[in-house]
């Protein structure tokens, strides 16, 4: 790689395997000063002309339901050494609000979505593409904790969405893009070997 084009990873894998520890990880061990971070989950549609009811009905776990071509315009612009604008969503009214935090290139991007390795132009644009694969039964209690303590449903809400939607979505996109995968990490962040693997092969893609 030329030193002065930004190095893009891609963090896939099912909702609750652990993407963010693995993106955490790498941020700590590679330096946060050397990362630009963006997340898919930023870059729901905004559902605001809806009432609250429907908005709660939307399949979120659809690639339909992702501005996925504006995140695409946002990391070709960090590649162009631009800063970027990333929307703020808000996942307790199902709406994006209108703020947003600034991202400014760095030597690293990093990506982080469960359906980030389905569309095929933003494939592309990732040099090295992660999936995160952990046990459904752990990914399911650890998508019960965070939506009920940091997004404010019910356990009823998250285990209809769950079976409605989120298994559904997630056989029919997330677990055959696992192909697509330069490598797969069982465990996520606390595979210690994997992820000394990963860092490893970064820092010598960056030196």
């Amino acid at each position: 790689m030329a030193q002065d084009t930004p190095l893009v990873i891609g963090i896939a894998g099912g909702s609750g395997s652990g993407k963010t520890t693995v993106a955490q990880e790498i941020l700590q061990r590679v330096g946060p000063d050397r990362i630009a971070y963006i997340q898919h989950d930023s870059y729901y549609k905004d559902l605001t002309g809806l009432p609250p009811t429907q908005r709660a009905e939307v399949n979120f776990d659809h690639p339909n339901s992702l501005e996925t071509e504006l995140l695409i315009s946002h990391i070709e612009q960090l590649k162009q050494c631009h800063s970027i604008e990333v929307p703020i969503y808000d996942f307790s009214t199902h709406s994006r609000t209108e703020r947003s935090f600034k991202v400014n290139p760095r030597g690293v991007i990093i990506v982080e979505g469960i359906l980030i390795f389905v569309d095929a132009v933003l494939r592309s644009l990732f040099d090295v593409k992660l999936f995160v694969d952990t046990d459904p039964d752990v990914r399911l209690i650890r998508r019960l904790q965070r939506d009920i303590t940091e997004r404010g449903r019910t356990v009823e809400s998250v285990i209809h969405q769950y079976q409605s939607t989120v298994r559904p979505m997630h056989l029919e996109f997330v677990e055959p893009s696992k192909r697509y995968a330069d490598v797969i990490i069982p465990e996520g962040g606390f595979n210690r070997a994997a992820m000394d693997m990963v860092v490893a092969r970064i820092e010598s893609l960056l030196s």
